[in-house]
């Protein structure tokens, strides 16, 4: 009965028959009813119920029970008692492989990866040997604290147990080298795999968008797709995650058509990547669709659709949509008031933006991170309040990073201000003297001023250091297939085509009054002599 409740979720039934078999007298309570008990105490909130059970087992004198102490460390570590779980460990007469593993996976759940590989290896000095359920934790210790070395050792010592086939330990190790950097050889693993399933698929795909081979994840997404492989939730909010503004539409209705189809429409993950997609594929209306449609929203969902309208300059109804999110109760996190602060930022509510900030901390108890306070530099830097984004960046807590001087440099971009512009890029080399940013927007500002001379002043000091500055692509979507260009490119089939109607659209913008952005001009006297030499 005991065991039935908490099975069910039904605690205060489950517990009231204990407390009733405790003062009946005629039966009591075993370690099967101990280790049924703990099992079910996984949360936070149980960790007051975890140290009264361990009480009754010190009482009755079942701490020596192997299968009692697995399951008070197990039940510790889920609850966040990371030092009781660890003593209960520490003080146990006898230890199994349950034991072991009980605690270094407890450390991983806990993100104490390099403490839960120091017991790894400290277990491999003793009698016990590890089991696969070891191992994987280890891999995700490994994956948790990008140690690509310790990862490497316990590949090979997989491969002298002759496990690292079995599926779960294949997509432990494609995670834990996805993690560390090192796709080619996650990639490896995946081609060289006996058997794959739904896990394996969202492991590579998840891995290869991590390392920024989002081309690559979409296209053996849609391999596997066509080829008839089972498709599951996970697998499409996988997907749909590496989905950004130089994506076909197209196939993102074709996600969302298949999501349909396999009744996925109820499953909130799904849900939440279509929104994103939508909105980063630039159809804001379809991502209201979708939001409004979800039966359960979750916070994610509401930081998705914030963060569409402000993706969109919708600054309005992305706060309108933070009032009724918090009316319902659903507790904002650090990305809602990121996505807040860049929605402020593009309609210029720079005293709304301001509020915002300080409630972070003064109601919500959460400290802004660097990304925060560039979004208010950037917001008063848009305001044309230069002078106090500059004293906000110097009264920061923390110190500034490339964000926030980015940031800063950026809003003098916009209003032309050299001297500032002057200061936040020197302070932008000091942090990434390998950056072309610095280089390039202070030209631009110069370029802006009609000061050329600074301006060839500073693209050869760039040139001399090296600095390579980032070749930036446009693109468009035309019948379902995604155009990429760069500047003065002539490698599309249609170049001379494309090049002929700017040409004649750039004559009848002059003819209706248009004037040329002077940051621009040198790059349009190039192209357009480039032009005229063919």
């Amino acid at each position: 009965m005991v065991s039935g409740f908490l099975r069910n979720g039904e605690f205060d039934k489950g517990f009231a028959y204990f407390k009733q078999m405790r003062k009946s007298g005629f039966c009591w309570f075993d370690q099967a009813t101990l280790t049924t008990i703990l099992s079910a105490c996984g949360g936070v909130e149980f960790c007051y119920v975890n140290k009264m059970m361990h009480g009754l087992v010190l009482l009755i004198g079942y701490e020596r029970e192997i299968s009692v102490g697995n399951a008070l460390i197990t039940s510790y570590h889920k609850c966040g008692c990371l030092s009781s779980g660890r003593r209960v460990f520490d003080e146990m007469f006898e230890r199994n492989v349950i034991t072991w593993t009980a605690m270094i996976s407890g450390l991983v759940q806990n993100e104490l990866c390099e403490e839960s590989l120091e017991l790894f290896n400290k277990m491999r000095l003793g009698s016990v040997r590890p089991n696969s359920l070891t191992y994987l934790s280890s891999l995700m210790a490994c994956s948790g604290s990008q140690a690509l070395k310790e990862g490497r050792q316990i590949h090979g010592l997989l491969w002298k147990l002759g496990i690292q086939s079995e599926l779960c330990i294949e997509s432990s190790l494609m995670d834990m080298y996805s993690k560390c950097g090192n796709v080619n050889d996650a990639w490896q693993i995946f081609e060289f795999a006996q058997d794959l399933d739904e896990v394996s698929m969202t492991v590579i795909l998840v891995g290869l968008a991590q390392n920024g081979f989002e081309e690559e994840a979409k296209r053996l997404f849609v391999k596997n797709f066509e080829s008839g492989i089972e498709i599951d939730p996970n697998m499409l909010s996988a997907v749909l995650g590496v989905f950004g503004e130089d994506t076909s539409l197209g196939l993102g209705k074709q996600i969302h058509s298949s999501s349909i189809k396999r009744n996925f429409s109820f499953n909130s993950y799904v849900n939440n990547g279509l929104i994103n997609m939508y909105s980063k594929c630039g159809d804001l209306e379809e991502s209201v669709k979708v939001f409004s449609r979800m039966s359960q929203r979750n916070s994610i969902s509401w930081n998705s659709m914030i963060a569409a309208f402000a993706r969109h300059g919708d600054g309005c109804r992305a706060l309108q949509l933070y009032e009724e999110m918090t009316a319902e109760g659903i507790e904002p996190t650090d990305v809602t008031f990121l996505s807040l602060l860049h929605a402020c930022s593009h309609v210029g509510l720079v005293e709304k933006g301001m509020e915002i900030l300080k409630s972070m901390t003064d109601v919500h108890g959460i400290i802004p991170r660097a990304e925060h306070y560039a979004c208010v530099v950037d917001m008063l830097g848009r305001a044309g309040l230069l002078k106090e984004a500059k004293t906000f960046v110097e009264g920061l807590p923390i110190k500034p990073d490339v964000l926030v001087w980015q940031a800063l440099l950026g809003a003098c971009g916009i209003h032309g201000d050299y001297e500032m512009g002057k200061y936040a890029a020197d302070q932008l080399l000091l942090e990434t003297p390998e950056s072309a940013v610095p280089y390039i927007s202070m030209a631009n500002i110069y370029s802006s001023r009609g000061k050329w001379k600074e301006r060839a002043r500073t693209i050869k000091r760039m040139k001399e250091t090296g600095v390579v500055k980032e070749t930036g692509i446009s693109w468009i979507e035309i019948e379902k297939k995604v155009h990429s260009f760069v500047v003065q490119d002539r490698t599309h089939p249609q170049a001379e085509v494309i090049y002929g109607v700017l040409e004649e659209l750039f004559g009848l913008m002059l003819d209706e009054g248009y004037m040329p952005d002077r940051r621009f001009i040198l790059s349009y006297t190039y192209t357009k002599t480039q032009g005229d030499a063919h």
